[in-house]
């Protein structure tokens, strides 16, 4: 497995990973993300693949206090092979490059098995609220 940063080509094999991996709802454009990470220095997206099949991604930006982790997704028949935990590492150290002192991201309520995957890799959970609204 190699893990290499995503081009525009990437695009609808990425977000298609999305949509299967359940990461996508209707009130969000991932295409629109995957764009916007792509347009600006401070964000990425990193793929993990075997050969030519893409098993996983994540994207990953840096606002310049933390780092944050979006659309971590692997494909569901390639779970449990190390291809989350290869690509946080990968984010951790894409991070790192940019002097990032933190890591950050959010988890649904609801996603227990993520939650356990990131307790694994010793993330902690943050005693913050979440407020926002769309602009």
């Amino acid at each position: 497995m190699s893990v290499r940063a995503a081009t525009a080509a990437d695009r609808e094999a990425t977000v298609a990973l999305w949509e299967v991996a359940g990461l996508t709802r209707p009130w969000n454009d991932p295409g629109a993300d995957f764009d916007l990470a792509m347009a600006t220095p401070t964000s990425t997206i990193l793929l993990a693949e075997t050969g030519a099949e893409l098993g996983g991604s994540v994207m990953v930006g840096f606002d310049g206090h933390r780092g944050w982790v979006y659309y971590l997704a692997t494909a569901p028949d390639r779970r449990g092979q190390g291809i989350g935990r290869a690509l946080i590492g990968a984010a951790e150290d894409w991070l790192k490059a940019l002097d990032s002192p933190k890591i950050q991201l959010m988890v649904r309520g609801d996603n227990s098995a993520a939650r356990g995957f990131y307790d694994t890799l010793g993330y902690e959970l943050q005693d913050v609220v979440v407020i926002g609204r769309r602009i």
